[in-house]
C-alpha cells in the first residue's frame, strides 16, 4: 500500500526537453515501473518530439487528453515554475510535484491563492519528489536506496530524506511512501497533511518526520499527533547542533520572534509523545526501537 503514488499513476513531465526534466526522467522511468508510468511530457512549442520514448505535448491539457495522466512532475525554470503548476492544476491532475528550486514567493502566494478549494495535492517546490519503493518514483531521489516495507517517511530536508531511508534500509525497515515536502516558505502538503494519509494507511506501521527550525509546521503536526496518531513517530529536527559542531539545517529557514527554533520544536514533538533524536545518525534506530 502507498500514499498519493503508485504503480497505477500515470505521469506527466512538464519541462521535460530541458536538460534536467531529460535527466531526471530518465532514471524515473528505468526505476521499477516507471516504463509504464510515464506517459508524457509537455514543453510549450516541442509538441510532436520523443523523450525517452515518451511523446512531448505543447500543454498538460493535451497531454492529459491523450494518455490520462493523474501526476505532474514539474523541472521548469523557476520563473515559470508556478505558471507551471497553475496549468497542471487547472488541466485537472491530482497530484502536482514540483522539483524546481528558487520558485519567487510572490509567485508561490498568488498560486496557493488560486488552489484555495481545489483538490489537487501540491508537493514542494523546491522537494526531491515523492517515491513509493519498488513501485514508482517521481523526482530526483536515488531510487537504490528505497526498500518496500512498513515505514513512512516525510521531511522537509531532501539530504535528510535520503539519509533516513538509507538508515531504514540498512536496518531492514523498508518504506511505505516517502515524500520530500521541501524548505519553501509558501509550499504545499505539510507535515500534518502527509501524516493525516500515512495515519490511514492500513500498511504503514510508523512514521519518521524530519522537519528543519523556522515556521510553526512541526508544532501543528505535533498537536494533531498527540490527539490522534494511532502509530509510532520518530522526529529530527534540522538545525540542531549533531555532534560534532555540524549544524544541519535548510538556508531558507526563518526564525521570528523567536518562535520556529530547534528547542521550541523539539519540546512540542516529545511532548506530543513522538521519539526525538539530536542525532541524525540514530534516526533509523530510535525508529526500530519504536515498533518494538
Amino acid at each position: 500500500m502507498a500514499i498519493l503514488i503508485d504503480k497505477n499513476s500515470r505521469v506527466v513531465t512538464q519541462g521535460i526537453t530541458g536538460k534536467t526534466g531529460e535527466f531526471h526522467t530518465k532514471y524515473c522511468v528505468e526505476y521499477a515501473c516507471g516504463k509504464e508510468c510515464f506517459v508524457a511530457g509537455v514543453t510549450p512549442g516541442k509538441g510532436g518530439q520523443q523523450v525517452e520514448g515518451i511523446p512531448v505535448f505543447d500543454t498538460v491539457k493535451e497531454a492529459q487528453a491523450q494518455t490520462g495522466a493523474n501526476v505532474s512532475v514539474i523541472y521548469v525554470p523557476p520563473r515559470f515554475a508556478a505558471a507551471a503548476i497553475d496549468e497542471a492544476v487547472e488541466a485537472g491532475m491530482e497530484v502536482v510535484i514540483c522539483i524546481t528550486e528558487g520558485v519567487p514567493v510572490k509567485d508561490m502566494i498568488l498560486t496557493r491563492y488560486k488552489m484555495r478549494g481545489n483538490p489537487t495535492i501540491l508537493v514542494g517546490p523546491n522537494c526531491p519528489g515523492v517515491i513509493t519503493p519498488e513501485e514508482i518514483k517521481i523526482g530526483i531521489m536515488p531510487g537504490y536506496i528505497h526498500k518496500k516495507g512498513p515505514i513512512g517517511v516525510v521531511s522537509r530536508s531532501g539530504t535528510l530524506t535520503y539519509e533516513v531511508v538509507d538508515q531504514l534500509t540498512q536496518l531492514g525497515l523498508g518504506q511505505s511512501t516517502c515524500i520530500g515536502i521541501g524548505g519553501d516558505p509558501v509550499n504545499g502538503l505539510k507535515h500534518l497533511d502527509v501524516m493525516r494519509l500515512f495515519n490511514d494507511d492500513a500498511h504503514t506501521e510508523g512514521v519518521v518526520m524530519v522537519g528543519e527550525i523556522g515556521g510553526s509546521d512541526e508544532e501543528e503536526c505535533a498537536a494533531w499527533v498527540k490527539q490522534h496518531m494511532r502509530k509510532p513517530v520518530v522526529g529530527f529536527i534540522a538545525g540542531v547542533t549533531a555532534p560534532p559542531g555540524k549544524r544541519m539545517g535548510h538556508a531558507g529557514a526563518i526564525i521570528s520572534g523567536g518562535k520556529g527554533t530547534a528547542v521550541e520544536k523539539i519540546a512540542a514533538l516529545e511532548d506530543a509523545g513522538i521519539r526525538v533524536t539530536r542525532n541524525p545518525a540514530d534516526i533509523g534506530t530510535l525508529m526500530k526501537q519504536a515498533l518494538k
